[in-house]
């Protein structure tokens, strides 16, 4: 280890910028669909180690001395976001002829922007950088902060925090619960990292048996909430059947404005329709995906009447649409990202609407300046969507309440907040089609079941081309549909609750950690400091 640490620590030129790039990117193996979270110890050890070689002349300013390590960790987070965001350049390519140019912007543009809160981590790191496990507490502590950064910044995107190499199971997703994702992500730099001491041996024991230790914590907490916990009692009625639609309508025919929209209606309807498998109870909730109604369905009475005479009196229909709001005269209309909660009889009980919109998807920052270059939204609705001022629970006729998320939205686990704790489930639509057969929704399933462990709370996603599933409080799925796949599934959500934790508890053990951390970073370079002088 120490020769190959010594190689590592004194790559110069080239080498080491393809070093920090394939460093970057190895990581990536630990997200879904591999989800080989060993990947991520090769990724930080080599991160460390470059670290250490980031060296600078001693007369330079403060700016000139943090600025290798701020390259370094720069060009290990272009590699990690390129090798883990190429997808979306897939959504642009749905319409080519519009958006083909923009491809470069989303495959190598925005890890180039993401790139930066891991060069400001590095950066930061380096300050209080020493030779022992202060240099990896350091570095922790660093990539935490800066990853929650980039959960809350610029509207934040906090896809693919380094945390979730650390849960690719349910066993290793139980630690949200009590310290969330971003703490997760600061004590999984930590392990991920610890084995750097090996090569270079100042601190080696106590920093690596301090990892080996929060790693068998982690693991050992999952066995006991996954096998050792009391469950929760049985419920004395059963839960409600709950069936998931998943048309797996193409999204160029979702977009086609040409198109036979009555079609994808009609499929949708059939699949609500068809007789529960194996001879089960008939669902007392059907679940559409996002914007699966094709129209504005306020304007058409004739959907709202095929949906009461495909519905049972007592059955309740969930399903995206676009809800238009009028402006009065001479404006125009205001367009939501929606779920609307339909009756037996056809009568809209509730709707909720989406609150944290796409950027450059559904709404586009600096409107009025970019259009004069003829940029425009991918999701062409005039003016774009507009967002909710607030989060509503939607109340079925039942009672049953839910906390509804619209795509990308269950990605802020800092946004599970308000009402959530009076909620019975988390309910997740999306419409990943636009990303094809790709890593990204595999991605960001993973991601909804981990705000299903944080939360304590059943989820409840449905999908157009998937991955739609019912997910209990452990992360665990209880039944579900593949990606690109069509058809329906039946589930009960009934005994899997678990205990709630509201997110601002999980926000302070997540500071108490980084707390920790950084003291640890600054005792260990106040020694070094001082021992030198």
């Amino acid at each position: 280890m120490e020769r190959l640490a010594d190689r590592v620590i004194l790559a110069w030129g080239f080498k080491r910028v393809l070093l920090a790039i394939l460093a970057g990117a190895f990581g990536v193996l630990a997200l879904p669909p591999i989800g080989f979270f060993a990947a991520m110890f090769v990724s930080f050890t080599l991160l460390a180690w470059l670290i250490d070689g980031a060296a600078a002349s001693p007369h330079s300013s403060l700016i000139g001395r943090l600025w290798p390590s701020f390259v370094t960790g720069w060009l290990f987070g272009f590699g990690y976001f390129v090798a883990g965001l190429w997808w979306l350049g897939h959504a642009l390519m749905i319409d080519a002829d519009a958006f083909a140019w923009a491809l470069p912007l989303a495959i190598f543009g925005l890890p180039a922007v993401l790139a930066i809160f891991y060069g400001l981590a590095t950066a930061l790191a380096r300050i209080l950088w020493s030779d022992g496990v202060g240099r990896i507490a350091a570095l922790a502590g660093s990539f935490g902060l800066l990853e929650w950064a980039r959960s809350v910044l610029f509207t934040g995107f906090p896809w693919n925090a380094i945390g979730y190499g650390m849960t690719p199971v349910p066993l290793m997703m139980q630690t949200a619960h009590i310290i969330g994702i971003m703490g997760i992500t600061a004590l999984s730099v930590f392990i991920f990292a610890a084995p750097a001491l090996l090569g270079t041996k100042q601190g080696a024991r106590f920093g690596v048996s301090l990892a080996a230790l929060l790693f068998a914590a982690h693991l050992g907490y999952g066995a006991y909430v996954l096998y050792g916990a009391p469950k929760p009692a049985a419920a004395t009625v059963a839960g409600p059947v709950i069936r998931l639609v998943q048309p797996m309508i193409e999204q160029t025919a979702k977009m086609d404005t040409d198109g036979d929209r009555a079609a994808i209606f009609e499929k949708h309807l059939k699949l609500s329709a068809e007789p529960p498998q194996d001879g089960g109870r008939k669902p007392d909730i059907i679940v559409w995906p996002e914007t699966a109604i094709p129209f504005i369905l306020t304007d058409n009475q004739d959907a709202l009447t095929r949906i009461a005479d495909t519905l049972d009196d007592n059955q309740v229909l969930i399903a995206g649409a676009v809800r238009a709001e009028d402006m009065g005269p001479g404006n125009a209309p205001r367009y939501y990202n929606s779920i609307y909660v339909i009756d037996g009889r056809g009568q809209i009980v509730a709707a909720a609407d989406k609150v944290h919109l796409v950027p450059f998807g559904e709404y586009m920052p600096f409107e009025s300046v970019l259009n004069e270059f003829g940029i425009q939204n991918i999701v062409e609705m005039p003016g774009g969507f507009s967002a909710a001022a607030t989060r509503q629970l939607l109340t079925l006729p039942s009672g049953m309440k839910l906390y509804p998320l619209v795509c990308y939205e269950i990605i802020f686990p800092d946004e599970m907040t308000g009402d959530i704790a009076s909620a019975s489930a988390i309910l997740n639509i999306t419409n990943d089609a636009w990303f094809g057969a790709t890593p990204g929704p595999y991605q960001h399933f993973q991601q909804a079941r981990v705000r299903a462990v944080e939360t304590g709370l059943p989820l409840i996603r449905d999908g157009n081309s998937g991955i739609s599933a019912v997910v209990n409080a452990r992360g665990e799925i209880i039944a579900g549909l593949g990606l690109n796949k069509t058809g329906f599934v039946d589930a009960t959500i009934d005994g899997v609750g678990f205990t709630s934790n509201p997110a601002y508890t999980r926000q302070r053990y997540f500071w108490l950690i980084e707390i920790l951390l950084f003291v640890i970073a600054a005792v260990s370079r106040s020694g070094l400091v001082f021992k030198r002088n």
